[in-house]
């Protein structure tokens, strides 16, 4: 069998490589362990959050499905962190999670160019350092031009539940032992991380009467930019909290607890500990939030966000019950750990693809990454990269000062990861420019003249842009005379009265001034779309910060313009410390901003490279 790209693995990355790769015209081949385990949310049923809603924003703005696929599934919805600045503003869904699988599989299933199966690849096969096929554990060989693989914490996984600990990947579906040695032969070293999940609870034994009820937002803000219909919440969340007991029968056990007794190797995730890690951790604190979130309307279980844990079965049971309105709880599924193998992320390009494999390209858990929204920006970025490969044409690099994407990948290709990356906002330096209500304005370009995003998409982003312009000029021009007119609508507003003329401009950068408040006095503004508004708005009260962003994005620019050549000789560039330079042969960083970022180089290192490439340019 001949195809033009094999993905591995029907997960959130996959899933988005296989999407994108038939959207640009390969012939496409998804292999996925299990057919029902296709975009499976093992863990928490949502989509987005701080920092991930800014990566699904992205990925839909460049042609991805999962922001689509929410937007249809979602039961509740949320903007967070309202009462900061637009730069952290982030969307957050509860989605109904068989729903979520169903929508994504009909998308997969209807998608010209792919075709989707179920069976586990054993091997991937290389001659002369380009990938030219797999090898599933039936025998059979396909062979193929690229390949990615997005196997997710399947490979060699284990679960853990106190003392047992057994073979299989998540919510029961088997792992993939095979794959690994196959990677290792090829010059993968592998790693062992760890994550958690809590247990699921029956919404029948649950007393929400003494919880507090966590309504969504109305109106609700869609994930897609091609989303146009109202949305609308139908569940709450529910918060209640630990209490001393919880943290006692915790304590008591900890003895028993994998991740003290010896039982855990891999490295967890630093931002979303278990229950046991937070008790030792943060000792002094007398409580914990714990979240109640539904998992489907035809579901009865719930999940319990806040309270991951490893411990064996008695003290679980024990645990959860002890929580104010979970005292009669009944768990439907346990809490676990699960390990598996990932790689060094460092042995990749900026593009996902391996630095000595060509053609082999790697997106989401296997990389190191935590999430489902980590993973599908990763396998938008691997399935398109692998499809111009494969076409001939020069693949796309997203840069820190574009998108988080950009943040992702540079931090997994440069620094690396020891732990499962979570990606937040402080990782972003460029964050007030790369805001999730902006990710058309700054992708969808790119993505269109890639291939991958429609003429559909580009013409409402292209009006979107227009209509912001058009808004930002009528705004710039016009002007109020003190009269009564005006110093009413100040007086209603709470801002003192005007001596003098003043603009719109002038008033919208007041943090009290709104510009809904603003179409009080020039009606006109409301026959602009909320997008533009939203864009004009953002534009006129952060001029100043997004003015000298725009000069550090400059600057850091030219940094990422002074591209370093992969076979630049390194051994020779004479001031270099020995660490750096083994570490620059081993990564073969793009460009000198990538250079500086990599741990091990410092300043002076590149000033040596910057000397050297202006010889090196000059003997030219």
């Amino acid at each position: 069998m001949m195809k033009d790209l094999v993905v591995i693995g029907g997960g959130h990355a996959g899933c988005e490589a296989a999407l994108a790769g038939a959207r640009m015209g390969l012939n496409t081949l998804l292999l996925t362990l299990n057919m029902d385990g296709i975009a499976l949310m093992a863990c928490n049923p949502v989509i987005g959050g701080s920092a991930k809603g800014h990566l699904v924003r992205e990925l839909d703005a460049m042609g991805g499905e999962m922001g689509r696929a929410i937007d249809d599934t979602f039961l509740q919805s949320r903007m967070l962190n309202m009462s900061k600045g637009p730069a952290v503003h982030a969307l957050r869904a509860q989605a109904d999670k068989q729903q979520y699988q169903n929508r994504m599989r009909t998308a997969l299933m209807t998608q010209d160019n792919l075709t989707v199966r179920q069976g586990e690849v054993a091997a991937i096969d290389v001659e002369n350092g380009h990938v030219t096929g797999v090898t599933t554990t039936t025998g059979q060989h396909i062979s193929c031009k690229v390949a990615v693989v997005a196997c997710g914490v399947y490979l060699r996984s284990q679960i853990i539940i106190g003392e047992s600990i057994t073979p299989g990947g998540p919510q029961g579906l088997m792992s993939a032992p095979n794959l690994s040695g196959s990677l290792t032969r090829i010059g993968f070293p592998l790693r062992r991380f760890k994550t958690g999940t809590p247990a699921r609870i029956d919404v029948r034994t649950i007393d929400f009467d003494e919880m507090t009820p966590q309504p969504g937002d109305e109106p609700v803000t869609p994930f897609s930019f091609m989303t146009d219909r109202a949305l609308h919440n139908t569940y709450a969340c529910y918060l209640t909290w630990t209490t001393p007991e919880t943290h006692d029968i915790i304590r008591r056990n900890l003895h028993r607890a994998p991740l003290y007794s010896g039982k855990i190797h891999g490295i967890g995730p630093r931002y979303c500990p278990s229950i046991e890690d937070k008790i030792v951790k943060f000792a002094d604190k007398e409580r914990h939030q714990v979240f109640l979130e539904p998992e489907g309307m035809q579901s009865r279980e719930w999940y319990v966000q806040g309270m991951s844990t490893s411990l064996p079965e008695d003290v679980q049971w024990e645990m959860y019950r002890s929580v104010p309105g979970l005292q009669r709880c009944e768990l439907t599924r346990l809490a676990y750990a699960i390990e598996y193998d990932c790689i060094d992320s460092r042995q990749l390009r900026p593009t996902l693809e391996s630095l000595d494999v060509r053609g082999l390209f790697f997106a989401g858990q296997i990389n190191g990454t935590s999430g489902y929204e980590e993973a599908a920006a990763q396998g938008l970025l691997a399935g398109m990269n692998a499809a111009l490969t494969a076409q001939g044409k020069p693949p796309i690099v997203l840069t820190r000062d574009q998108a988080y994407i950009g943040v992702l990948t540079d931090d997994l290709t440069t620094k690396g990861t020891d732990e499962p990356y979570r990606m937040m906002t402080s990782r972003a330096e460029h964050r007030l420019s790369l805001r999730q209500d902006n990710a058309d304005l700054r992708l969808t370009r790119i993505a269109y003249e890639a291939g991958l995003a429609t003429r559909e998409r580009m013409e409402r982003t292209e009006r979107k842009a227009s209509e912001t312009a058009q808004l930002l000029g009528e705004l710039r021009k016009a002007k109020y005379t003190p009269g009564v007119t005006l110093n009413d609508w100040l007086e209603k507003h709470h801002q003192p009265e005007a001596q003098n003329g003043l603009s719109a401009v002038e008033l919208l950068k007041r943090p009290e001034i709104t510009l809904s408040a603003l179409a009080e006095l020039s009606p006109e503004i409301r026959q602009f779309g909320k997008p533009a508004q939203e864009q004009a708005e953002i534009s006129v009260k952060y001029e100043g910060y997004l003015e000298r962003q725009e000069t550090l994005i400059r600057h850091a620019r030219q940094m990422e313009e002074t591209l370093l050549p992969e076979d630049l000789p390194y051994e020779e560039v004479t001031g270099l410390r020995i660490e750096a330079r083994q570490k620059l042969m081993k990564q073969r960083p793009r460009s000198l901003a990538a250079a500086s970022r990599i741990p091990g180089v410092s300043p002076a290192d590149v000033a040596v490279l910057m000397v050297f490439l202006e010889k090196h340019k000059g003997n030219d």
